[in-house]
């Protein structure tokens, strides 16, 4: 079976240091991730890329990427060819507000920041312009934020843990984390499956590749997942994660390496 589409998360992954397309792990010149573009673009396999970031963000990265098609603000909406698809259920950006400004407005954000005080935080600049979710950083346990959430009568909406970034806190021992806090529907998993039936693709004619626990989710949509190296190696919650999924591969590449060694490996498999 030919491969058919390639979903991938950016930072971390498809990105290396800096969040640059042309930098490795280390932060040294690399065209791994051009080369894995291009692999795909002879093949004729569609990249589709899986973030957490706001939409202009994402359009704009997949634009440069020569990508038609793209899913922002973990999962909460994917986009193809100009048409964008919602996925926030019944909370819905509409007259009374966006998404964003309903969940601000029930004083969901100063409810997590007391609970988790100094240890969560909104994801300055990168929490700013977003319209169905809201970005935090920090390090806290999701299943006591989501049972808190439950408990106050939030069970609409979840947390999510969208894996390490580099940006340290006071307060925080080890790697911090990005959060999204998005209607409890909402996952990468199934904006991922979502966009395969607008395609039309088989999921097991498509790969996916990510950093995080959340990405990993993805391996119930494609018929096989790919962890960059440096996501278990950060991680130690996405290491566990892994004996969840016999479709899961850990790369020996960081990021983009990672990357291109996903996409080579598979179109050599499918031949």
């Amino acid at each position: 079976m030919a491969l058919r589409c390639v979903y991938t998360d950016l930072d971390g992954t498809l990105l290396g240091r800096g969040s640059s397309l042309f930098r490795d792990a280390e932060g040294s010149f690399s065209l791994a991730q051009s080369r894995g573009l291009e692999a795909c673009y002879r093949a004729g396999v569609e990249v589709v890329i899986m973030s957490g970031r706001r939409e202009p963000q994402v359009h704009e990265a997949a634009r440069l990427m020569g990508q038609t098609s793209y899913i922002y603000e973990a999962g909460c909406a994917f986009a193809i060819e100009g048409e964008t698809t919602i996925l926030t259920g019944d909370l819905v950006p509409d007259e009374e507000g966006t998404v964003y400004e309903k969940i601000e407005q029930r004083g969901i954000p100063k409810l997590l920041f007391g609970h988790f005080e100094g240890r969560l935080e909104y994801h300055a600049p990168w929490h700013h312009g977003r319209v169905l979710s809201h970005l935090f950083r920090g390090k806290v346990d999701v299943g006591e934020a989501n049972e808190l959430l439950a408990s106050e009568g939030h069970d609409d909406l979840r947390l999510l843990d969208n894996g390490a970034i580099g940006r340290e806190m006071p307060a925080v021992d080890g790697p911090t984390h990005a959060y999204h806090l998005v209607p409890k529907l909402v996952s990468k998993a199934g904006a991922v499956a979502a966009h395969a039936r607008a395609r039309g693709y088989d999921p097991a004619d498509c790969i996916a590749v990510g950093d995080s626990v959340e990405d990993l989710e993805v391996a119930a949509a494609v018929g096989r997942f790919f962890v960059v190296a440096n996501g278990p190696e950060r991680d130690p919650g996405l290491r566990t994660a892994l004996g969840s999924w016999d479709n899961a591969t850990v790369t020996e590449g960081a990021m983009g390496d990672g990357f291109y060694e996903a996409v080579v490996s598979t179109l050599i498999e499918r031949r």
